[in-house]
Protein backbone atom coordinates (compact mmCIF):
# COMPACT_ATOMS: atom_id res chain seq x y z
CA UNK A 1 0.00 0.00 0.00
CA UNK A 2 1.27 3.45 -0.85
CA UNK A 3 2.50 5.59 2.02
CA UNK A 4 0.13 8.51 1.38
CA UNK A 5 -2.87 6.15 1.63
CA UNK A 6 -1.65 4.84 4.97
CA UNK A 7 -1.13 8.40 6.24
CA UNK A 8 -4.59 9.40 5.01
CA UNK A 9 -6.21 6.41 6.73
CA UNK A 10 -4.58 7.32 10.05
CA UNK A 11 -5.50 11.00 9.64
CA UNK A 12 -9.11 10.08 8.85
CA UNK A 13 -9.38 7.83 11.91
CA UNK A 14 -7.91 10.51 14.16
CA UNK A 15 -10.35 13.09 12.76
CA UNK A 16 -13.32 10.79 13.32
CA UNK A 17 -12.27 10.08 16.90
CA UNK A 18 -11.34 13.67 17.81
CA UNK A 19 -14.44 15.30 16.29
CA UNK A 20 -16.94 12.45 16.72
CA UNK A 21 -17.48 12.91 12.99
CA UNK A 22 -19.73 11.03 10.63
CA UNK A 23 -18.52 9.44 7.40
CA UNK A 24 -20.17 12.25 5.44
CA UNK A 25 -18.50 15.00 7.52
CA UNK A 26 -15.13 13.29 7.23
CA UNK A 27 -15.45 12.85 3.47
CA UNK A 28 -16.28 16.53 3.05
CA UNK A 29 -13.37 17.59 5.28
CA UNK A 30 -10.81 15.49 3.38
CA UNK A 31 -12.31 16.01 -0.09
CA UNK A 32 -12.81 12.30 -0.74
CA UNK A 33 -15.82 10.04 -1.21
CA UNK A 34 -17.76 8.39 1.59
CA UNK A 35 -16.75 5.03 0.13
CA UNK A 36 -13.08 5.92 0.47
CA UNK A 37 -13.55 6.98 4.10
CA UNK A 38 -15.31 3.72 4.86
CA UNK A 39 -12.69 1.62 3.05
CA UNK A 40 -9.82 3.42 4.78
CA UNK A 41 -11.29 2.93 8.25
CA UNK A 42 -12.66 -0.59 7.93
CA UNK A 43 -10.14 -2.31 5.65
CA UNK A 44 -6.87 -0.44 5.31
CA UNK A 45 -6.55 0.82 8.85
CA UNK A 46 -7.04 -2.65 10.38
CA UNK A 47 -3.74 -3.68 8.75
CA UNK A 48 -1.93 -0.47 9.68
CA UNK A 49 -3.12 0.19 13.24
CA UNK A 50 -5.80 -2.19 14.58
CA UNK A 51 -6.24 -0.28 17.85
CA UNK A 52 -6.93 2.99 16.10
CA UNK A 53 -9.27 1.20 13.69
CA UNK A 54 -11.35 -0.21 16.53
CA UNK A 55 -11.62 3.23 18.20
CA UNK A 56 -12.81 4.81 14.95
CA UNK A 57 -15.21 1.90 14.38
CA UNK A 58 -16.86 2.56 17.75
CA UNK A 59 -17.54 6.18 16.79
CA UNK A 60 -18.87 5.19 13.37
CA UNK A 61 -21.14 2.54 14.89
CA UNK A 62 -22.63 5.07 17.31
CA UNK A 63 -23.18 7.53 14.46
CA UNK A 64 -24.81 4.83 12.38
CA UNK A 65 -27.18 3.88 15.19
CA UNK A 66 -28.21 7.54 15.60
CA UNK A 67 -28.58 8.48 11.94
CA UNK A 68 -32.35 7.90 11.80
CA UNK A 69 -32.77 10.35 14.67
CA UNK A 70 -30.66 13.02 12.95
CA UNK A 71 -32.61 12.52 9.74
CA UNK A 72 -35.91 12.96 11.55
CA UNK A 73 -34.67 16.11 13.25
CA UNK A 74 -33.54 17.57 9.92
CA UNK A 75 -36.94 16.87 8.38
CA UNK A 76 -38.70 18.44 11.36
CA UNK A 77 -36.58 21.59 11.12
CA UNK A 78 -37.24 21.80 7.39
CA UNK A 79 -41.00 21.80 7.85
CA UNK A 80 -40.88 24.17 10.83
CA UNK A 81 -38.90 26.60 8.70
CA UNK A 82 -41.45 26.31 5.88
CA UNK A 83 -44.31 26.85 8.35
CA UNK A 84 -42.62 29.98 9.71
CA UNK A 85 -42.22 31.39 6.20
CA UNK A 86 -45.87 30.68 5.35
CA UNK A 87 -46.99 32.33 8.61
CA UNK A 88 -45.04 35.49 7.80
CA UNK A 89 -46.60 35.64 4.33
CA UNK A 90 -50.12 35.46 5.79
CA UNK A 91 -49.57 38.49 8.04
Amino acid sequence: MKEYIEERAVAIANYIIDHNATVRQTAKRFGISKSTVHKDVTDRLTHINPGLASQARVVLDVNKSERHIRGGMATREKYQHRLAICSKEDE
